[in-house]
C-alpha cells in the first residue's frame, strides 16, 4: 500500500516513497524542522484546527516561513486524506503530519526555499491496541526535558535526541515500556510524543505546560473532564505522587489515551483501566462517533 500513497512534496504530489530531501537540508542536518500529527475519526481530521494553530505558534518562535498560508495547509492536510482513503481498509482511519524545514541552506541567512511534506497514511495499532485492557509500563529514565530557557518544549520541532536517549535507558528496563521524563527539578515534564497523568481521591492531575508541549489530546482531556465534571488540577507532580496514584493515564494523538499499569515496575492499585480512564475513553468515542478501543483492537488483530 506504501507504494500507492501520495503526499505532497514541495508543491507537487508524488508517490510517498519518492519523497526525499538532500543531506545538506537543514531539518536532517540540524533537526531545524518542525511539524505536527493528527488522526482521523471516520476519515474527519480530529482538531486539526488545533494542531495548526500549534504548528503555526513554532513556526513563528523558529523563524520559519512555510510558503503557505494556515488556510493553504489546511486544505491540503484534506487533500491527502481525499487522495488516499480509497486504500484504507473498511473500519479503518488515518494519521496525518505535516513537515516543514528551513530548507537547503548552508547558513541561517541564506534565503531559500523552505521543504515541506504533508502526508496521510493508514493509522496503525498495532503497538498499543493490547494496552487498553493490560495498561502501558511507564518508566521514568534519567534523561531530562529540555529546560525552556534552553529550547522550548511548547514548540513541536524535530530536535528530540533527548528523547531518543530516554527511549533506550527506558527500554533497558522494559523494552515495551514508555518513557517519561522528569525535569532539572525532578518533576514529571511529557513522555517522547505523549503527556502523562495521575488521577488520586478523584481529582486528575497533569503538569503545567510551562516544560511540554501543550498536547492537543491534553486541551481534549480537559474539556471533556469538565463536561463530566471531573476535576482536574494542573501542577508540579513528583515521583512520589505518581507511585502512589489510584490510576495513571498517557495521552496521545492516535491512542487519545492508554491506561497505565504500572510504574518503573511498581504496579498500581486498582483495576486496569481504572473508572476515570474508562469514562474519559468513554466520552471520547461519544464525542468523535467512534470505538476508540473497540477500532483500535479490531484493526490490530486483537
Amino acid at each position: 500500500m506504501t507504494k500507492e500513497l501520495l503526499a505532497y512534496f514541495c508543491g507537487d504530489w508524488i508517490p510517498i516513497e519518492q519523497c526525499k530531501v538532500s543531506m545538506d537540508d537543514r531539518g536532517l542536518k540540524l533537526g531545524d524542522a518542525v511539524f505536527e500529527v493528527e488522526r482521523t475519526f471516520n476519515f474527519e481530521p480530529f482538531d486539526l484546527d488545533g494542531h495548526l494553530d500549534r504548528l503555526f505558534r513554532s513556526l513563528k518562535v523558529v523563524r520559519i516561513d512555510p510558503g503557505l498560508s494556515r488556510n493553504e495547509i489546511r486544505d491540503l492536510s484534506y487533500e491527502a486524506v481525499t487522495r488516499n482513503k480509497h486504500l484504507i481498509d473498511p473500519g479503518g482511519d488515518m494519521n496525518i503530519r505535516q513537515v516543514i524545514t528551513r530548507g537547503r541552506a548552508a547558513s541561517i541567512t541564506d534565503n531559500v526555499p523552505p521543504t515541506v511534506y504533508i502526508a496521510a497514511y493508514p493509522l496503525n495499532t498495532n503497538s498499543y491496541a493490547h494496552l487498553y485492557d493490560e495498561g502501558a509500563h511507564v518508566v521514568f529514565p534519567r534523561t531530562r526535558s529540555y529546560h525552556p530557557d534552553s529550547l522550548d518544549p511548547k514548540v513541536k520541532h524535530t530536535s528530540r535526541m533527548n528523547f531518543v536517549l530516554a527511549e533506550l535507558e527506558s527500554s533497558d528496563v522494559d523494552p515495551h515500556s514508555w518513557p517519561v521524563l522528569l525535569d532539572l527539578e525532578g518533576n514529571i515534564s511529557e513522555g517522547t510524543g505523549f503527556n502523562f497523568w495521575i488521577v488520586s481521591d478523584g481529582v486528575i492531575r497533569t503538569a503545567g505546560d510551562r516544560a511540554l508541549l501543550q498536547g492537543i489530546s491534553r486541551n481534549n482531556i480537559i474539556k471533556i473532564a469538565q463536561e463530566l465534571d471531573i476535576p482536574v488540577v494542573q501542577e508540579e507532580i513528583q515521583l512520589y505522587d505518581a507511585y502512589n496514584a489510584d490510576e495513571a493515564f498517557v495521552s496521545g494523538t492516535s491512542n487519545c489515551i492508554l491506561p497505565v499499569s504500572k510504574l518503573d515496575n511498581r504496579p498500581l492499585d486498582g483495576e486496569t483501566p481504572g473508572p476515570i480512564v474508562k469514562r474519559l475513553l468513554a466520552a471520547w468515542s461519544e464525542k468523535v462517533g467512534v470505538d476508540i478501543v473497540g477500532q483500535a483492537q479490531r484493526l490490530a488483530g486483537s
